[in-house]
Order: C-alpha cells, then sequence, then structure tokens
C-alpha cells in the first residue's frame, strides 16, 4: 500500500453539490479510484496503509460535520494512515440500490478485502444500518455503528414511525436485516442512548454474542455529532482496530463529557425534568467548581434560592 499524500486536506468548503463531488473523485482517483453507482450513491477510495476504514456517509452529513466537508475517513487517511473506503449517499437512502449490492459483489469476487490485514465498518443512523450490513462482505471485520436501524421492514420495526416513507423499500431481499449480517464480524460495537426509545429498540435487535452495545445516556440522539466534538471518535476506531475497545476503555474515553457542555446541560434538563432538584444541584455544583459555566451558575442559584426561601417559610 502507499502512503497518503503529506498535502491530503482537501478543502471542499462552499462548492456546490456537483463541485463537490467533482473534488472527490479526482482526490480519490489520485491514490485508489471512484465510482459513481446511480444516481444518489458514489464510491471514492484513497488507499494508503494495510488497515482498511469502510464508512457509509451521506453527502449532507458529511457537509455539515466537518468544516472543511471531507468524508471523515479522509481524517484517519491523514493521522493514521489508514486506506479509505467511502460510500456516499445523496440524502438517507439506507443504501438500499442493487447497484450497491452489485459494486459489493465484485469487491468480493475480487477479493478486495482481503488485501488488508485489518478492515472496520463505520457508520451512523441509516449509515449505521448500511456499515451493518455491508460488513459481511468482509467476513472477520470489526463494526463500529452509531444508532443504527437493524431494519425499516415494517413487519418487525412497525412501532418505529420516524421513516414512512421508506415502508415501500424492500429491507428483506440481499443485504438486508443488520443484525444477522454482523455473523460474519468479528466483533461489532453498538453506540445509543437507551433514553432515547426507538434507538434503543433497536439496539437490543443487535444482540449477539459478538456485539458489545455502548449505552450512552443523556447524550441526545446526534451522537455522532458529540463523539467528534468530544474527540473520541478517532481513538475509539484505533481502538477497535488494535482489538482493545471494550466496556472499560470505552467508559474511559466516555469520561470526557464531564467537560462537553451539550452533554451536561442534557443531563441537567433530564433531572429538571425528573424533579430531582437535589441531584441537580450537586451536578451545578461540580460542574460550576470545574469550569465557567454560567447557565450552571444560574441555575444553581435558582435550586439555592428556592432552598431558602422554603426554609424560611
Amino acid at each position: 500500500m502507499q502512503h497518503a499524500d503529506v498535502m491530503f486536506d482537501p478543502d471542499l468548503a462552499k462548492l456546490s453539490k456537483s463541485e463537490w463531488l467533482s473534488e472527490i473523485e479526482a482526490v480519490t482517483k489520485k491514490q485508489g479510484f471512484f465510482e459513481s453507482l446511480g444516481n444518489r450513491h458514489y464510491a471514492g477510495f484513497v488507499s494508503c496503509g494495510d488497515t482498511l476504514l469502510v464508512t457509509f456517509e451521506s453527502i449532507q452529513g458529511i457537509r455539515t460535520l466537518c468544516e472543511s466537508e471531507q468524508p471523515f475517513g479522509f481524517e484517519m487517511v491523514r493521522s493514521q494512515e489508514w486506506s479509505h473506503l467511502c460510500m456516499i449517499s445523496d440524502g438517507d437512502t439506507w443504501f438500499r440500490d442493487p447497484q450497491i449490492f452489485n459494486f459489493f459483489d465484485r469487491m468480493i469476487d475480487d477479493g478486495f478485502f482481503e488485501e488488508f490485514d485489518n478492515v472496520i465498518f463505520y457508520g451512523a443512523g441509516p449509515c449505521g444500518y448500511a456499515a451493518s450490513t455491508f460488513s459481511v462482505a468482509a467476513p472477520g471485520s470489526t463494526v463500529v455503528v452509531v444508532q443504527p436501524q437493524a431494519t425499516l421492514d415494517p413487519r418487525m420495526t412497525e412501532w418505529d414511525d420516524r421513516f414512512k416513507h421508506m415502508r415501500k423499500t424492500s429491507f428483506t431481499n440481499r443485504f438486508g436485516y443488520a443484525p444477522d449480517m454482523l455473523d460474519a464480524c468479528a466483533q461489532a460495537y453498538v453506540l445509543y442512548d437507551p433514553a432515547e426509545t426507538m434507538d434503543a429498540m433497536h439496539a437490543v435487535l443487535f444482540e449477539r454474542s459478538n456485539v458489545t452495545r455502548f449505552p450512552m445516556r443523556f447524550i441526545g440522539d446526534a451522537i455522532q455529532s458529540d463523539l467528534l466534538a468530544m474527540g473520541i471518535l478517532v481513538p475509539m476506531l484505533t481502538q477497535a482496530k488494535n482489538g482493545r475497545l471494550d466496556k472499560t476503555s470505552f467508559a474511559a474515553l466516555y469520561r470526557t463529557r464531564r467537560t462537553h457542555r451539550p452533554y451536561l446541560w442534557r443531563l441537567m434538563a433530564a433531572l429538571d425534568k425528573q424533579g430531582r432538584e437535589k441531584l441537580a444541584r450537586i451536578v451545578a455544583q461540580n460542574v460550576t467548581s470545574r469550569m465557567k459555566a454560567p447557565r450552571f451558575r444560574r441555575r444553581l442559584d435558582e435550586i439555592q434560592t428556592k432552598t431558602r426561601s422554603s426554609i424560611k417559610g
């Protein structure tokens, strides 16, 4: 495998969609390949190291989550010298397209995945579903998925009413039920917030002997954004690649939430909603003792004022 160009840091911001795709094509073709797979899907490969990261990402997600509007895997090419296969969708499609099926069939027939010492599949939400289901193309791979759906087949998940527009799409033909597709992987990790009912119900469906679930209570419904903001997604994938990711190592990484203000405020809001004022005061005191946090200071003052008033009354 060749090494990544030291200048592999394209600025793809503020381009039209067609210009952005053209730049992705140009960048990937320098060290790999690029393919259009129908009207809504694309595959871009960057050859670098003996570890392959396969990400499933949407154009809209990429351009929202990264300031330079690069696919997430480009960071791993630069910092870890991993090879990267980026499967891109225009919108949330769950990658349910025969051309995607045919692409992975070709990769299997060509022995593409066998060229790498380690293969890691990653995705979030609809892309987490796709990362899970297409991991079957690389037996022995590692899978890390965030808030994945197991299927949108209404016969199994009629309780999930978030994606009614997808109910006419088949999730029962090839590469269909995501949890079953994980049977061939070495290890899979599923991240979710158990307080998000739909996400938690899907996560339970992934229960398998080779699946480890990481519940992230109070993190909310946009976990990938929080993982990136806390700076723990890259080390988590690195640990997964090295076989060191488990509940203990993840807990150590996740301690970063103690300084992640969005998480802390969600925690405070949840405690307030539950009427657990004593715990809310403890959280506010802890946060304000460690950092400058005006919102928590105001909330602490409110609780203390209310407590003093009740004592006087």
